[in-house]
């Protein structure tokens, strides 16, 4: 007996404690949001598409930096010297030189100018690779604000789900209290005994536990949530509801060419290969000539150019065209190419594995998903099926026909129940966004 007061004084503790944090939260300012609200948030506060959307903006400024090396080389420079006597030695190193005056004091300022006629078209393959990096970089930020949607989503059925149980779980123990007192008259009338008593209230006490935990489960997501859509980790959010998406007109070979068309590791791969076929053909182009104009300009003091010398200032132009031929790449260039073919096999089996990933996660989620929307129509059906016994159990109970044990067992039953259609639900909501994760067109 005086057990069975420790653990119900043990619920009522854990109830108040769960009440106060309910008071407090409700206290803080509440955000009423709809999912595509939350993925609106979630998008312009996320880290990671944040991350992703520089790293394009990095990529972009590679391409622009690419193009800018289409145009002339132009420099300046300019030199100031100081020069000793030219020591002559008449007699032999290791005699006294003569010195032989020169003029002491130089000075020279000029630009240089290169243009790129032609180089083995490097410089339009590295464009070309620099637009496909940025293409890739583009679809990794997709891919960021897909992936954040899809935890937005995750978090926020998963609140929704904690909020139904609370609801679920509220509305069982003021029944459980109701019939606590029912049975409790039965006793004082003497036809059931004490013990039966005490299982209710041990009972009782369970699921005020488990109302703790789901308070806890609650402030766990909620924070959680915030933190993605950039709100205070205690403001209070309340979801809205959401209906299952059956979605039944759709077959598994249309999700697979959604997935086909939009999945982003399916494109990344894609892009991939084709960066190794651009690497492929730099490696070659390493064995084509070379071709540019080059000119200089420059102003000089002394005249040391052409003799006889003279200290004054002189200045002189040269153009011309530079062309060369690497002739040792013709050996050396030869183990480059091989590697580059094996790395475009390479990259061109990864694609291919990278397709039949995509079509196992596409099938895989296709089918859970149908399987949600079963185990709703399942849990709909135990639900009904769990009332009915209930209400059965407690007319033979009250008639002296059935346990104690019939009694809360068929309660628990109602409240598992309810439980899981709730869950169910959720869960085939989250098998829909996950499917449209993988095809890309979340």
């Amino acid at each position: 007996m005086n057990q069975g007061k420790l653990v119900l004084f043990s619920g009522l503790l854990l109830a108040a404690y769960s009440a106060c944090g309910q008071a407090q939260g409700a206290g803080n300012d509440t955000l009423r949001i709809s999912l595509p609200q939350a993925w609106q948030k979630a998008d312009e506060h996320s880290r990671l598409v944040e991350l992703r959307k520089t790293s394009a903006e990095i990529a972009e400024e590679e391409i622009k930096d690419a193009r800018m090396e289409r145009f002339p080389e132009l420099g300046v420079k300019g030199t100031a010297e100081k020069a000793t006597n030219i020591p002559i030695y008449e007699n032999g190193l290791f005699s006294k030189p003569s010195q032989h005056e020169v003029i002491h004091t130089l000075y020279r300022v000029g630009a240089d100018f290169y243009l790129h006629l032609y180089n083995g078209n490097k410089l339009n393959l590295k464009i070309a690779e620099a637009k496909t990096l940025h293409q890739i970089s583009l679809i990794r930020k997709d891919q960021a604000v897909s992936d954040t949607r899809y935890k937005t989503a995750a978090l926020y059925l998963e609140l929704q789900k904690s909020l139904i149980y609370r609801k679920l779980i509220i509305e069982d123990i003021a029944d459980q209290e109701k019939q606590l007192q029912e049975i409790k008259a039965y006793y004082r009338n003497g036809t059931v005994l004490k013990s039966d008593v005490l299982r209710v209230e041990l009972d009782l006490s369970k699921r005020k536990l488990t109302q703790v935990t789901i308070e806890n489960d609650i402030r766990i997501a909620t924070q959680q949530l915030n933190i993605l859509m950039g709100e205070p980790d205690e403001r209070t959010v309340v979801p809205a509801d959401i209906d299952p998406r059956p979605d039944g007109e759709k077959v598994y070979e249309q999700y697979l060419a959604e997935a086909l068309a939009h999945s982003f590791p399916y494109h990344i791969s894609e892009q991939q290969t084709e960066l190794s076929k651009l690497q492929l053909r730099k490696t070659k182009a390493n064995l084509r000539p070379k071709a540019g104009i080059y000119s200089e300009f420059y102003y000089a003091n002394p005249q040391i150019f052409l003799f006889p010398y003279n200290p004054y200032w002189y200045s002189l132009g040269v153009a011309g065209l530079k062309a060369s031929f690497p002739i040792s790449e013709l050996w050396h260039n030869v183990h480059k190419v091989r590697a580059a073919k094996l790395e475009l096999e390479k990259e061109e089996i990864a694609h291919k594995d990278t397709e039949d990933q995509v079509r196992q996660q596409v099938k895989a989620a296709f089918l859970r998903y149908r399987e949600a929307l079963v185990r709703i129509s399942v849990a709909e059906a135990n639900v009904a099926q769990a009332v009915e016994n209930a209400r059965i159990i407690k007319n033979t109970y009250f008639n002296h026909t059935s346990l104690v044990t019939d009694l809360l067992d068929a309660d628990v039953q109602v409240l598992q129940t309810r439980f899981e259609l709730a869950a169910a639900r959720i869960l085939a909501q989250d098998k829909y966004f996950l499917i449209q994760n993988i095809t890309g067109i979340l």
